[in-house]
């Protein structure tokens, strides 16, 4: 296997990767600076750290070090991680759509007390258990990249993995002791939460209120009960690394500083996940760091998504309430759930239904079918404007204007995509308007940059048109209005009508127009 290393100017940050990674990074690493596009309005997130929106800027010129807390890899990733994640891959679209260069992390948890249980019930006759959770995690690992991909989730540039980051882990862990934050105990390593002293900075609650069993993990071993294990000593037959306080695995909470101190350095700029992460895993995670580096404040924005809930209660196995993503791909296209999600503000609490799935199906059929319309018209315009085509070129650009404007407002993407459907109306009822090959282009191409590069809902194909399965049945759908047309102008009516009620029993409308035959889904 073919390994690259690589070092960035001003922080080193040491690199293992397989070289089907290599271009991957490189191009994150090292993409120039470019001018951003759009309004160059100011960019403002809610900030959990402290509590209300502020101007995004980075630590150095336009670069975004940029980290989302991934999955535990145990069994298959349920719609509200497709949120959650939906939303922070729409975040790192637009910050590069706004020009800034991204270096956009996920973890991947592939060692845990979940994977270790699960692997134990599901091992093979003479599999160990170590052999059964390595199995496991590569089999989830694939299934939830698979589901990604599915959603349109394509803008992390790298997954490190838990397990390859045990030699920093054990070095971060080291570092803790040495400067009085940590303590060994019978091969488990605690973080003392009262000696760091400032454990509350995103939740705001002092920490002697923490309720043991409220994520707070008993063990008569700790000095407080609030502290938690950096280091976990193996039991028999489990997955296990050597150690200083012997064979053991990490804790959860540091996996996450370890891989971002490597590739990040002590302090950057973005931290996402989702709002149950705050208490107590990305407060450890700030612990972990500022302790070990001494440095403040460990990341500068802190951006949490809100919950996806079903019935009103959060999804649990207790509950048996988990909908797994690929379930719901089972019956809707996988866009139609991601503009489900990006159809609501990223703070707000979602309360899942069937019939709003359906609502957000129609409602993406008529952004498809507004924007197919003029795809389709660019047969059919001149060199030369119509006169009213300025006026509506001109809200078009308004429009565009707006929607950036709510991007800009920590994300509205509802209020945002809103403006895409007054898009909508202003294609349906001036589009006939529009007569220059340039007006259309520049038509389509506002649709294609708002919802394809932005929001990343329309399918990508040339001219506007979808990818795929997709893009062969609008290629079809082409060939069968032409033969109609070429039908027509033959005066083979019967023929016309034949292929016209052929498409219609396949749920595709065929409209006659002025400028030609346009045709929508039904």
């Amino acid at each position: 296997m073919v390994y690259y290393r690589f070092c960035f100017i001003g922080n080193v940050y040491i690199n293992e990767m397989e070289s089907s990674d290599h271009k991957q990074l490189e191009n994150a690493l090292f993409q120039p600076a470019i001018i951003p596009r759009g309004l160059k309005m100011p960019l403002f997130l809610h900030n959990t750290l402290t509590g209300k929106k502020e101007e995004f800027k980075p630590m150095t010129d336009n670069r975004v070090f940029f980290f989302v807390c991934g999955p535990t890899v145990y069994d298959y990733s349920h719609i509200g991680h497709g949120r959650t994640y939906s939303f922070f891959d729409t975040l790192a679209r637009y910050l590069r759509y706004r020009g800034y260069s991204v270096y956009y992390l996920m973890n991947i948890t592939d060692i845990d007390d979940k994977i270790i249980n699960r692997a134990q019930e599901s091992k093979k006759e003479g599999e160990s258990v170590k052999d059964a959770a390595r199995r496991l995690t590569l089999e989830m690992e694939k299934a939830f990249r698979e589901d990604m991909a599915a959603l349109g989730i394509d803008a992390v540039d790298m997954y490190p993995r838990a397990t390859d980051m045990v030699p920093e882990i054990i070095e971060q862990t080291r570092t803790l002791i040495e400067k009085g934050f940590a303590y060994p105990v019978d091969g488990d390593v605690y973080f003392n939460t009262h000696k760091f002293g400032d454990f509350n900075k995103l939740t705001k609650q002092d920490v002697s209120e923490r309720q043991v069993g409220a994520r707070v993990e008993a063990d008569p071993r700790k000095r407080n009960p609030e502290d938690f294990v950096l280091w976990k000593s193996s039991k028999e037959n489990e997955p296990s690394w050597p150690s200083p306080w012997g064979e053991g695995r990490p804790g959860w909470h540091i996996e996450d500083t370890a891989i971002t101190t490597k590739f990040f350095g002590d302090q950057y700029d973005l931290h996402g996940g989702a709002i149950d992460l705050i208490f107590p895993h990305h407060e450890s995670e700030i612990a972990i760091a500022e302790s070990a580096t001494g440095k403040t404040p460990f990341v500068r924005y802190w951006v949490h998504s809100g919950f996806l809930n079903i019935n009103k209660e959060k999804m649990s196995k207790s509950l048996g309430n988990i909908l797994r993503i690929r379930d719901v791909l089972e019956k809707y296209p996988a866009r139609v759930l991601r503009f489900y999600y990006l159809n609501n503000h990223y703070r707000s609490t979602i309360e899942f239904d069937w019939e709003k799935l359906d609502e957000a199906k129609a409602a993406l059929e008529r952004l498809d079918n507004a924007r197919r319309s003029v795809s389709q018209s660019k047969g059919t315009v001149s060199s030369e404007p119509g006169p009213k085509e300025g006026d509506v070129l001109e809200a078009a650009r308004k429009l565009r204007e707006e929607f950036l404007v709510q991007m800009d407002d920590d994300l509205n993407t509802r209020e945002a995509i809103a403006r895409l459907f007054a898009l909508v109306e202003l294609t349906n009822t001036g589009l006939s308007n529009v007569k220059s090959d340039r007006g259309v282009r520049e038509l389509l191409g506002i649709y294609n940059e708002l919802g394809g590069d932005v929001l990343g809902i329309f399918e990508e194909g040339q001219d506007g048109g979808s990818g795929g399965s997709a893009g062969a049945l609008e290629a079809l759908v082409e060939i069968l209005i032409k033969a109609r047309t070429d039908a027509r102008t033959n005066k083979d009516y019967a023929r016309a009508d034949e292929i016209r009620d052929t498409l219609k029993n396949s749920g595709i409308v065929v409209e006659d127009t002025a400028d030609g035959a346009r045709w929508h889904l039904a």
